[in-house]
């Protein structure tokens, strides 16, 4: 008989070089709240950020392993309640956006940048 199984949640791992600075992006960029740090002698090596529906787990990586020329890393695709706002909002905080734009296969988007280097979708059903 098989083992019935049921996951509660999936908490991405978010490998980082300075999590002090990539935390304005998680926290003043994207409003989330940050909890559980974990320090080392002083310094955070890890912590969540989180609000009610999304959890990360952002972590400590010296990124000294050879990665492949054409690796890419983590992508984020996030789905915001007001897109022209956030798009905004990170703009104001200094992040490079994209414009948003209209895609033929029915999604408003816009990338971004964070300070990780990690690439960022933000995207909403288009209005017909």
């Amino acid at each position: 008989m098989k083992a019935q199984l049921s996951m509660t949640a999936c908490i991405p791992v978010i490998p980082s070089a300075d999590i002090e600075k990539s935390l304005r992006f998680w926290v003043e960029g994207l409003g989330l709240t940050v909890d559980r740090e974990m320090r080392h002698e002083g310094k955070l090596i890890g912590c969540m950020v989180h609000n009610e529906h999304l959890y990360f787990w952002l972590n400590q990586s010296d990124y000294s392993s050879n990665k492949p020329e054409d690796y890419e890393g983590i992508r984020l695709y996030w789905t915001p309640v007001d897109i022209h706002a956030t798009q905004k909002h990170l703009k104001h905080l200094g992040y490079e956006v994209s414009d948003i734009e209209d895609r033929d296969y029915g999604q408003t988007e816009f990338f971004v940048t964070d300070d990780d280097g990690y690439k960022h979708c933000f995207g909403v059903a288009s209005m017909v």
